[in-house]
């Protein structure tokens, strides 16, 4: 047979484990020194500049034939 499980208790572990991995995840985030984070946006800022620089812009008059 299985073992008895109390909900509630199981309930609160499952909040506090969850808990806990939001809080893993903010320490990772915030918790990082000035020169990673200011490495981390040069790297951010450069890759949205190559993602941007492949971009096909639209003619203004091959847009659409409203006349």
């Amino acid at each position: 047979m299985g073992d008895v499980v109390n909900l509630r208790m199981a309930r609160k572990q499952k909040a506090r484990a969850g808990r806990e991995k939001l809080a893993t995840e903010n320490r990772v985030n915030h918790g990082r020194s000035k020169s990673d984070r200011v490495l981390q946006e040069q790297i951010d800022a450069r890759e949205k500049a190559r993602l941007d620089a492949h971009r096909r812009e639209v003619a203004p008059d091959s847009g659409s034939l409203k006349d």
